[in-house]
């Protein structure tokens, strides 16, 4: 990799401030350059926020299933020694209840509920884990709006997409 640990943090974090004002162009291209620059053969942790990040900045839905399922693959190769090396305050399978969070979105709105539903049912078993906090709160809130936009599906109701 050619840039420090905390360069790719903190590049990431501008690249989601991006995406947040609006420039999902420019995020997106932030974080092309970021994949780039790691390669292959990179950290996992590194992987998994960046195709974490990318996935957030898609336009086509199809797009950002392709970096959600990249997070995920890389999340099952976190350590926990990578985690604190890095200086999080989390552990390895911390990650997981977002990405299947994130899942469960991508594949309801692309019409596919039974995966969607899949997803939501292992966030929540993933989320058990997290630290009783408004973390834990706002996943698990999340999943539950998701759930019930997948449930106004199946009766032929709005997809919210």
């Amino acid at each position: 990799m050619n840039a420090e640990p905390d360069d790719v943090f903190a590049r990431i974090g501008r690249a989601n401030w991006l995406g947040h004002q609006g420039d999902r162009a420019g995020a997106r291209a932030v974080l092309m350059e970021i994949w780039e620059a790691i390669g292959q053969d990179g950290e996992a942790l590194y992987h998994c926020a960046l195709a974490h990040s990318m996935a957030d900045v898609q336009d086509d839905p199809r797009e950002e299933l392709v970096w959600d399922l990249r997070a995920l693959d890389a999340a099952a190769r976190i350590t926990d020694e990578s985690v604190e090396a890095a200086g999080l305050p989390v552990s390895a399978r911390d990650f997981y209840p977002s990405l299947h969070l994130n899942l469960a979105d991508v594949y309801r709105r692309l019409g596919a509920g039974n995966e969607a539903r899949r997803q939501v049912a292992l966030g929540r078993r993933t989320a058990v884990a997290l630290a009783d906090d408004g973390y834990r709160q706002m996943i698990t809130a999340a999943l539950d709006r998701t759930e019930r936009e997948e449930g106004m599906n199946e009766r032929g109701g709005l997809s919210g997409s």
